[in-house]
Parts: structure tokens; sequence; C-alpha cells
């Protein structure tokens, strides 16, 4: 049901009321400040930000940060440093197997102040390979039959994971505390058949498709990070980028797989029984253990209201026993003023604008919450924020009007976790 505007402009005060700490933490120049410890435990700074580094062709994202002068680059580092924050995932960062541009990236631009802000240092990250770009082989569309060669929009379709070659639209987790890269699980390979009740669109794929098809778009990982001294003080940081709900037909196929994608981590959360059936990279069964604490993060492309999401995808998430929401989402007066400034789309929505976290068409979709910060049980939840200025605070000039992008069509968001 469509919203009436003029109810649409009423509760414009309310919803930026909502997004008063997040605006009131990012105004003007300064970053947000440390987080910090006490006897009572350690305030962490979650983060993910789908920071739009990736390139139409293979090895264009090392070239771009060899120097320090790339201003998309640099509008990334500054968000990244007024954000300041202690965990971050990466979506959409061009995966290169000798790990050469986050290395790049580190040292050209995290490393490096920006307008006033100060530098950041990582002293920790992963990354690995992901599905995008690597050629499946099989004739996943149904189309031209098998297009193995890189570099087109057929290849794209026929490969696991849409791309013009294998890393684009990859993901690096940074982080200010260590990470046991030997623990750390990753699902790339994980086939979307074997996952009991899946909803892959009945009778769309071939049989040989269906055989070989794997589950992540791009690739699942748990990444354990050392918050204490101790393998008790550990968060598993559960990152994904499913793939958008859209650029399908009537079967539905992305929809479908972004819905089994976001159901991976619900089942693996869920306990034994419920994720018995899944399968690392390694052959290791089964979800994490009971107890252990987490929080689930990344450009999920699902907004739990609004947008074309199969049977309202991320809500497997939201309505999960084992996630501590926080009183409010994350949010931002950008968001709000962003929606009623574009109107199209955005009017209709039922969403609320202030928990808005992608700056999209604003005739279709509209601006959606997308990117997500979930805690586990065990760790509570503190102050949060989606990193999007007004038009009136001087760091607006890193996110723009939504007509051209200037960083990404994604914003920053961060979550606060004490970790006791």
């Amino acid at each position: 049901m469509d919203h009436d505007p003029r109810a649409f402009s009423r509760s414009f005060s309310r919803r930026t009321a909502l997004a008063s700490l997040a605006g009131a933490a990012l105004a003007g120049t300064a970053a947000l400040p440390a987080a910090a410890a006490d006897r009572h435990g350690r305030t962490v700074r979650f983060a993910t930000f789908n920071a739009s580094l990736n390139r139409g062709t293979q090895g264009t994202l090392v070239t771009d940060l060899s120097t320090p002068d790339n201003a998309q680059a640099r509008n990334v580092a500054e968000t990244i440093q007024r954000v300041n924050p202690d965990v971050l995932l990466i979506n959409e960062f061009d995966y290169d197997e000798r790990g050469t541009a986050v290395r790049l990236f580190l040292r050209n631009y995290l490393a490096v102040g920006h307008n006033g802000s100060r530098p950041i240092h990582f002293p920790y990250h992963f990354t690995g390979p992901v599905n995008t770009g690597v050629a499946s082989g099989v004739d996943l569309d149904g189309k031209n039959g098998a297009v193995t060669t890189p570099g087109s929009d057929a290849y794209g379709q026929d490969a696991f994971g849409y791309g013009f070659f294998p890393g684009q639209y990859g993901m690096v987790v940074l982080s200010k505390y260590p990470i046991d890269t030997r623990a750390v699980r990753s699902f790339q390979h994980f086939l979307w058949k074997d996952m009991p009740g899946h909803v892959m669109p009945p009778g769309y794929y071939s049989d040989e498709a269906r055989a070989i098809f794997r589950l992540s778009s791009k690739s699942h990982w748990d990444v354990p990070v050392r918050i204490g001294r101790s393998a008790a003080d550990t968060v598993h940081f559960l990152v994904s980028h499913p793939t958008p709900p859209t650029f399908d037909g009537t079967e539905d196929r992305n929809g479908r797989r972004n819905h089994d994608e976001i159901r991976l981590w619900a089942d693996y959360i869920g306990g034994r029984h419920r994720s018995s059936y899944l399968y690392d990279d390694k052959g290791v069964r089964g979800g994490l253990r009971s107890g252990a604490r987490f929080v689930i993060a990344g450009d999920q492309n699902a907004d739990p209201l609004d947008g074309d999401s199969y049977d309202h995808a991320i809500r497997q998430l939201l309505d999960h026993p084992e996630i501590c929401l926080p009183a409010t989402p994350p949010a931002s007066a950008g968001g709000v003023e962003a929606a009623r400034l574009q109107g199209g789309a955005n009017i209709g929505q039922t969403g609320n604008p202030a928990y808005d976290t992608g700056d999209f068409s604003d005739t279709a979709p509209g601006n959606l919450r997308v990117d997500h910060i979930l805690p586990s049980k065990g760790l509570t939840p503190g102050a949060n924020g989606v990193f999007w200025p007004t038009s009136n605070d001087p760091l607006y000039r890193l996110v723009g009007d939504g007509t051209t992008v200037v960083t990404s069509d994604h914003r920053m968001v961060w979550q606060e976790v004490r970790v006791h």
C-alpha cells in the first residue's frame, strides 16, 4: 500500500530524532572517539561498508591503489577514518591472490590522514577467494552455451557468482584486534542443492547446473577475532555479501538465492541440529558452537520491509532467537533528508528512511536498509549509526546527493558492543 506523501512529510521530525545520536556523533569534521574498555568489559565498534572498490577489469584496483591520489579511494579511506571502527568488513573490494590491493589500501590510503581526519591502522586483516567471476563451466542461464572467457555479461551469468573476472566484488576484513586466521571457516564451495528445503527455482536450472551450483555468490566467512587474551574472548565475525534479489526474471532466481544465502547464517547460528548439514571448504561439518559470541555483518541486499526480497529474507536474522538487536537500529539524519528530497519510490515505502543504508534509484527500488550489523546474545549492543551526513554537514561531500556517486551508493553502518 502506498503512503500518503503528507504523512511522509509529517513523520520527518520523528525520523530525524531517531537519527540524532548518529548525526551528532558525526557532525562537523570530528571523527568518532575510539571505543573504550573498563572493568565491566571492552566496547568494540564493528562496522560494514560496501565501498564500491570494484573495477571493471582485473588488476585495475591494484593500479588505482598504487598511488595515493585516487579520489574515490581517498573518500572511502576518510569515511573509515571518520567512523573509526575496530573491526570492519569491506564489501566490493576486488580480490587478488597476493593481497596486493589490501596492502596498498592500508599503506597509501588508511595510513594517511585526509582533510583533517587522522590515519587509522589495522594491524590484522583477512581476505580470500570468492565465487564472483569464477567460471562454472556450465550454461547456468540457459543462453549461449557455457561461456568461459572472462570479460562479458554472458561470462558473468555463467560464473558461480556474477562477475567479469575472478575476484571481482570480493571482500576483506580489517581489524585492530588479532584474527585467528587458522580458525577461519569459509563456505565458498557449499552447494545450493545440499541445503535442506532450499528455494532454488523449480525447473529453471538444468540437472548439470544444479549438480555444481554453489550457494554463496561471493563467500561466507566465519572470522574469529580475539578481543581479549584468551580464546574465551573470541567474537566470530560472520561476513558475507548475498546476491541482489533483482536482475532476473519471473523465476526469481536471484531473490531465491539471496534468501538462502541469508539462511546459511541463520542455520549456522541455530544450533547443532539445524546446522548439521553444513560443510565448510575444509570439509568440516556443522555450525557455530552453542554459546559462542558473534556479529553478523555485510551488505545483505535485503530490506525487512521494502525492495524485492524473497519472503522477507532478512527477517530470518532479525527475528532469530540468537540475535540481540539494539533498542534502535543504526540510523542517520542524512537518510531521512535524502528520501524526502529525492521522493520517487521513497514516498511509498513502509520502512523508516532513518534506517536506510543504500542510496539507490529514486524510481525503483528507492533507498533501502540493506547493510546490517547484528550482534549475538552474550554481547551488549550500545551506540550505533549510519554514516550519512545531511547536506549542511561538511562531510556531506563524502556521500553526495545520489546523482553522482562520489564514494559508494552504500553507507557505512556501525554498531558498538560490550564484550564482557
